[in-house]
C-alpha cells in the first residue's frame, strides 16, 4: 500500500492506473477505522481494480470545535487495517493541502440538510459536501462507498452528485454492528464501560420500531421509543424521527421500504447516531 499526502502525487499515481484501464473505488473516511470502514474497503476491492482510501478529519463539518479536538485519531492502527484489507493507496492530506484558501461555497441541498442532523448541527452538511467534492475532484473515482449508518449524509451525497452530474456511482453499504447490536462508530471508543452498556439501547429502540411498525402508528412508535430511552440516566435523546427515505421529511405513516427511523442521542458526552430502514 502506498501512502501519499498531496493531491498532485495522488493524481499522478491514479492516472497511470486509469491509463491501464483500471477502475477506481474510493472510500473517504476520517480515520479511527473499524470493521464498518473495512467492509467498505472490501466492497470497493470486490468491485474495482484499484482502491483508494482517504483519511482526513475535515474541520469545516464540525460546528463544535471541542468535538473536532476530541475526535479519535488512531493513524498507525488505521494503516495496518487498510494494509490487511488490500487497500492500494492511502491519501492522508493536511488541512492546508485540502484548503489552501478558505472554501466559501454554500450549497443548495434541496432541503435535505434542514431536518434531523441539520437542526442540531447547522452548517455540518455544507462542510461535508465541501470536502467530499474536493476529494472527488482529487481522486476522480468510478465508484465511491458510503455507509448507511450516516443515512442523511448518504442521501445528501447522492443528491449533490446527481445535481452536479458527476460521473461517479455512489454505492450505499450496510451498517455494520457489534454483536449486541450497537452500530459501529469511531466515537464508540470514547464510551466508558457504563456508557457502552447503555448505548446499546439506541439500536434496541430501532429494532423495536422495525418489529412493531406494521401494527403501531408513528405517534405510538415515537412515544414507545421515548419511554424506553427515558429509563436510562446517561442517554439524552436529541431526536428520534420516522422519515421518508428519499426526502427525509417526517411521515405520519410507515410505508415499507420507503421509510427510515433515525435517532441521535448523547450517551454521556458522546454523541451517537443510528438508523434502520422500515
Amino acid at each position: 500500500m502506498q501512502e501519499t499526502f498531496t493531491i498532485a502525487q495522488l493524481q499522478e499515481i491514479i492516472l497511470n492506473h486509469k491509463k491501464a484501464g483500471k477502475t477506481i473505488g474510493f472510500v473517504p473516511t476520517m480515520g479511527a477505522l473499524h470493521a464498518g470502514h473495512i467492509s467498505l474497503i472490501n466492497k470497493a476491492r470486490a468491485e474495482n481494480n484499484f482502491v483508494v482510501c482517504s483519511i482526513f478529519i475535515n474541520p469545516t463539518q464540525f460546528n463544535d470545535q471541542n468535538d473536532l479536538i476530541k475526535y479519535p485519531r488512531t493513524p498507525e492502527l488505521d494503516k495496518q487495517l487498510l494494509l490487511n484489507a488490500g487497500c492500494d493507496i492511502l491519501f492522508s492530506p493536511t488541512v492546508n493541502e485540502m484548503y489552501p484558501v478558505k472554501d466559501e461555497r454554500i450549497f443548495d441541498l434541496g432541503g435535505l440538510d434542514k431536518v434531523m442532523e441539520g437542526v442540531y448541527r447547522p452548517g455540518h452538511f455544507n462542510g461535508v459536501v465541501q470536502i467530499v467534492l474536493k476529494l472527488f475532484d482529487a481522486v476522480k473515482p468510478n465508484r465511491a462507498y458510503f455507509g448507511k449508518k450516516d443515512f442523511q449524509q448518504l442521501a445528501i451525497i447522492k443528491y449533490i452528485t446527481k445535481q452536479l452530474n458527476l460521473p461517479i456511482q455512489i454505492i450505499p453499504c450496510e451498517t455494520i454492528r457489534e454483536e449486541d447490536g450497537l452500530a459501529m462508530s469511531s466515537r464508540n471508543i470514547r464510551l466508558n464501560s457504563v456508557e457502552r452498556n447503555q448505548a446499546i439501547q439506541l439500536s434496541k429502540a430501532l429494532f423495536f420500531v422495525k418489529e412493531n411498525a406494521p401494527h403501531l402508528s408513528v405517534k405510538e412508535l415515537k412515544q414507545k421509543v421515548n419511554e424506553m430511552l427515558s429509563c436510562y440516566d446517561l442517554i439524552k435523546t436529541e431526536y428520534f424521527e420516522i422519515a421518508d427515505s428519499e426526502t427525509l421529511q417526517p411521515v405520519d405513516t410507515v410505508t415499507p421500504d420507503k421509510t427510515v427511523a433515525c435517532i441521535a442521542a448523547y450517551v454521556g458526552n458522546v454523541r451517537l447516531i443510528d438508523n434502520i430502514s422500515l
